[in-house]
């Protein structure tokens, strides 16, 4: 079923697809923000503490995933812009909101402490998200796309997994290191951080596979398509999907 043709009828899932994958990209900034979360475990001088955001993003990876091996790259690449721009207007609206002064009341039962305690720290995490979610994504999405071709779209497992390790290695050392740098998280805890959130990710990855192959394999059939990059240009900084 490989069909490697611009001249279509449109796709009936790629936007719901989309909305899903910008939503999931939101609720984890919103969630890195909010909480810390301490598992209580440790493994040596590593504890297993992570940002909330991690319970939600994998999910954004295993959505690259079914948008690069069902519509290919080209689509992914105009997604994953749709996502950054999502993220950088969050990130400026939370800003603007936490600028502008605070009503009296609300601020004699809240106040700018709670709020900048909450979210203050989304445009840094967004500056760290945005960066690491760049170069992540993509990342992930060229390592699927060229490994589809390699293995002529066999062993779907092996893309899914293989390009997640590459995509969340990128992303998750980035993100820590410029979130720690603008002051988000503490110094002492970001190999912590960076350790256990990358296992975990990676893990959720492995533990979904199943169902992320069972979704590809439904929408390959629901959309007629099971794209190839063949002559696709990679370069991450075109925004047509044509």
């Amino acid at each position: 079923m490989e069909q490697n043709t611009t001249k279509r009828i449109p796709y009936r899932y790629y936007d719901i697809v989309m909305a899903v994958f910008v939503t999931v990209l939101l609720l984890s900034n919103l969630l890195s923000s909010a909480k810390i979360i301490d598992t209580g475990f440790a493994v040596g001088p590593l504890a297993f503490i992570f940002d909330a955001g991690t319970l939600i993003f994998p999910i954004s990876y295993i959505f690259g995933d079914i948008l690069t091996e069902v519509y290919g790259y080209k689509r992914s690449r105009r997604v994953i812009w749709m996502g950054f721009i999502a993220m950088a207007m969050m990130a400026i609206f939370v800003w603007l909101a936490g600028a502008l002064p605070g009503e009296a009341e609300w601020s004699g039962y809240a106040g700018q402490a709670a709020y900048d305690a909450i979210l203050g720290g989304v445009p840094g995490l967004a500056i760290a998200s945005l960066i690491a979610y760049f170069s992540g994504e993509f990342s992930n999405s060229y390592v699927l796309a060229k490994m589809k071709i390699a293995t002529k779209g066999r062993w779907l497992w092996t893309r899914t997994i293989g390009s997640t390790l590459v995509g969340e290695g990128v992303d998750t050392v980035i993100f820590f290191v410029i979130a720690t740098a603008l002051g988000v998280f503490p110094p002492e805890i970001i190999v912590s951080l960076i350790a256990f959130n990358y296992v975990f990710k990676v893990g959720i990855e492995v533990l979904l596979t199943p169902i992320t192959i069972q979704i590809v394999n439904w929408l390959k059939r629901a959309e007629s398509e099971d794209y190839y990059d063949y002559d696709t240009q990679f370069n991450p900084f075109r925004f047509d999907a044509a």
